[in-house]
């Protein structure tokens, strides 16, 4: 089985107090978006392309970094052991617009869930530690009307 190596950034998105997850049904997955660092991408652009793209939310306002974590895993799909640097950023709506998603990213339904419901829903513990991260943050900071675009 091949090793393989690679970073990937996403977001933990609260809107009205609802976190958005990505139902995958194809997989019997919950998970948060997020995907790989493209070449000569900053974790932050990567973050935010990822949620575009997976969930089609296009004005996205940047309100904390909440760290990387790396994780390893069998990828069963691809046959593939994986090592995995994950970033991630808490993030909220400016508004609720969204674009049209290409047809491969719609094997992911956008949930929105009650915030403190959100960790216990998600299938993967590294992304679950991410839910908390950005509850503490909040909890810490309160969750501004206009953060850092």
């Amino acid at each position: 089985m091949r090793h393989v190596y690679y970073q990937a950034a996403g977001g933990v998105v609260i809107h009205a107090g609802k976190i958005l997850l990505l139902d995958r049904p194809g997989r019997s997955e919950v998970r948060l978006p997020k995907g790989h660092v493209e070449d000569g991408e900053s974790a932050l652009e990567a973050a935010l392309r990822e949620v575009c793209e997976e969930a089609g939310y296009v004005h996205l306002v940047i309100v904390a970094d909440l760290g990387t974590q790396q994780v390893e895993f069998t990828d069963s799909y691809r046959e593939r052991r994986v090592t995995r640097d994950e970033r991630y950023f808490l993030m909220r709506l400016r508004d609720e617009e969204r674009v049209e998603r290409d047809e491969k990213e719609k094997q992911f339904i956008p949930t929105w869930v009650p915030a403190t419901d959100a960790a216990g829903r998600l299938t993967f513990e590294a992304e679950q530690e991410f839910v908390r991260r950005a509850l503490r943050w909040i909890e810490a900071h309160g969750l501004p009307d206009h953060a850092a675009e």
